[in-house]
C-alpha cells in the first residue's frame, strides 16, 4: 500500500513541477524565453528542452522502454549537453513544448506501467542499479532544481514571482535595501 501511495505522491509532485515550469513561459515574447540570462547562457526555453531529454532518457532507456523519437547518446563523442540548454532559431516554442509534453507522457506511461521497485540501470551513475523510485526522486529533484532557476530568470525578466506568471506589483525596493544593508553590516561596512 505504501508503495502505491509513494509512487502516486511522487508522480503528482512531478506533474505539478512540470506544469509550473511551462507556466514560466506564459506571457513572454519569443526573445525573452530564449535570451541568455546568466554567464552560461541559461534561458527559460532551454531549461524545458534540457528536461525533455532528461524525461525521455531516464524513463526510457533506463527501464528498457526506449523513447520513440531519436535522442542523443551520452556515449556519442559529438554529444554536448550544452546543446540541450538553448534553443536554435529554427526550433519554435511550440516544437519545444510539444516535445516536452511527449517526453512527459512517455515518462508517465513508464511510471504507470511499472511498480515503484522495478529495476533499472543508469550506466552513468556511480551506483547504476536503481529502482523506479530512485529515478522518480531524481527527476523530481532535477525538475524542481531547474524550476528554481526558472523562477529567478522570470523574476529578472518581468518581476513575476513563484507560480504566478503575472508580474508582481509589490515595490520590493525597501526590502532589497534592507537585505543589502544587512549584508554590508555583516562584513563591517556600511557604504
Amino acid at each position: 500500500m505504501i508503495d502505491e501511495f509513494a509512487k502516486a505522491y511522487l508522480q503528482d509532485a512531478l506533474n505539478w513541477a512540470r506544469a509550473d515550469l511551462v507556466r514560466k513561459l506564459d506571457g513572454l515574447s519569443e526573445y525573452d524565453v530564449r535570451r541568455p540570462r546568466t554567464l552560461t547562457g541559461t534561458n527559460l526555453l532551454g531549461l524545458v528542452k534540457h528536461l525533455t531529454l532528461s524525461e525521455a532518457r531516464y524513463f526510457g532507456e533506463v527501464f528498457d522502454r526506449p523513447y520513440p523519437n531519436p535522442i542523443p547518446s551520452f556515449a556519442d563523442p559529438a554529444f554536448d549537453n550544452r546543446d540541450y540548454l538553448w534553443v536554435r532559431p529554427d526550433e519554435s516554442r511550440a516544437d519545444i513544448l510539444n516535445a516536452y509534453t511527449r517526453a512527459c507522457r512517455h515518462a508517465d506511461a513508464t511510471i504507470d506501467a511499472l511498480p515503484i521497485d522495478a529495476p533499472g540501470h543508469v550506466p552513468w551513475w556511480p551506483r547504476p542499479d536503481v529502482k523506479l523510485f530512485n529515478v522518480m526522486v531524481h527527476l523530481l529533484t532535477e525538475t524542481n532544481r531547474h524550476l528554481g532557476h526558472a523562477d529567478i530568470l522570470r523574476e529578472e525578466l518581468d518581476g513575476a514571482l513563484g507560480s504566478d506568471p503575472i508580474p508582481s506589483t509589490t515595490d520590493w525596493s525597501a526590502h532589497r535595501a534592507k537585505v543589502e544593508q544587512a549584508a554590508r553590516l555583516a562584513v563591517g561596512t556600511d557604504t
